[in-house]
């Protein structure tokens, strides 16, 4: 009853609250850039994904902190969510000052990586683990294509995705030292298909 209860505390607290970061966001290193109409419309774009990415994050883990019974594997999830916390408010704030909205589909990317990783969870810590090493990777991946994309100028926006990268790549590391096992080919390719759908629509919507 309390990791359901947990559950759904962030459930609201991500989708209907404005989130809290523990540190100050990379882009305030940075004044903002004068970007015209086309290259504000893009980076409003690829920030919008990357923050339902987050809310995601905060679903999978969260998903899979409810059903471990082992409680450092959960303190160790917890704690990757509280991170991508910090990710989740940059990218909002990045968002705000892009003039962009957030997806209006959140609440469905919500339900959806939560049913995802509860189900991971379901057949073993290690399988769980590697759902988290896979996904961080292919997260870091699509990461680096951002940057690639991202207008140059938008110094703001490139150094508050360099930052998620690293911590991306640091959760896959940390996920595969405690125990993750590397998922059948079929399963990457699913999550793959599955990603660049959200990523497709969420550009948009």
């Amino acid at each position: 009853m309390d990791q359901l209860l947990t559950a759904v505390d962030t459930a609201l607290r991500t989708l209907f609250a404005k989130p809290r970061a523990s540190e100050p966001s990379p882009a305030r290193e940075h004044a903002e850039a004068e970007l015209s109409p086309a290259e504000k419309r893009l980076a409003g774009a690829l920030m919008r994904v990357n923050h339902v990415g987050e809310v995601c994050a905060q679903a999978l883990y969260t998903g899979q902190a409810a059903v471990t019974r082992d409680v450092q594997l959960r303190n160790h999830l917890l704690e990757a969510a509280r991170e991508e916390t910090d990710h989740l408010a940059w990218t909002r704030e990045r968002l705000d000052a892009l003039g962009h909205r957030p997806s209006l589909l959140n609440p469905l990317w919500f339900a959806g990586a939560f049913a995802i990783g509860w189900t991971a969870a379901q057949v073993s810590d290690r399988a769980s683990l590697g759902f988290v090493v896979e996904t961080e990777r292919q997260v870091a991946r699509h990461l680096q294509s951002h940057l690639d994309r991202l207008p140059a100028r938008d110094l703001a926006s490139r150094s508050v995705v360099a930052r998620m990268k690293s911590d991306e790549e640091r959760h896959a590391n940390g996920a595969l030292a405690a125990g993750g096992q590397q998922l059948p080919a079929p399963v990457r390719l699913l999550m793959k298909a599955a990603a660049k759908c959200m990523t497709t629509v969420a550009h948009r919507i």
